[in-house]
């Protein structure tokens, strides 16, 4: 008994399909305290996203292959770029600031913030 099973075009639209639905569904019941972590997370997968994208790339014996393989390295990767940019910037709103504000530069408008510099004239 033999269970060969190709990977035609609509097995491979119908995996798309129910990887979308199930992520979606998914994705859709986390609470807003785990977002943060969950971006973590979804940047390991662009990771895996961009490891996918160079597989296609070496493996491209056409012209075109070798763009679609080059746009999913370049997309992947941005994606991931911009996935840890995001989750450094949302771990920075739990941080917990021990330094006084800096001082505001230029115009001190008598408050204190600063100092007014006169230059004497020669």
């Amino acid at each position: 008994m033999s269970f060969d099973i190709a990977m035609t075009g609509f097995v491979a639209l119908y995996i798309f399909m129910l990887a979308a639905f199930a992520g979606w569904v998914i994705i859709g019941n986390v609470p807003a305290i785990l977002h943060t972590p969950l971006m973590s997370g979804s940047n390991f997968v662009h990771g895996i996203v961009v490891v996918g994208g160079l597989f296609a790339l070496f493996n491209a014996s056409t012209p075109l292959e070798q763009a679609i393989g080059f746009f999913a390295v370049l997309l992947g990767a941005g994606n991931a770029a911009g996935g840890y940019a995001v989750t450094d910037r949302m771990l920075a709103m739990f941080k917990t600031s021990d330094a006084k504000p800096k001082p505001a530069h230029g115009h001190g408008h008598g408050h204190g913030h600063g100092r007014v510099h006169h230059l004497k004239k020669s």
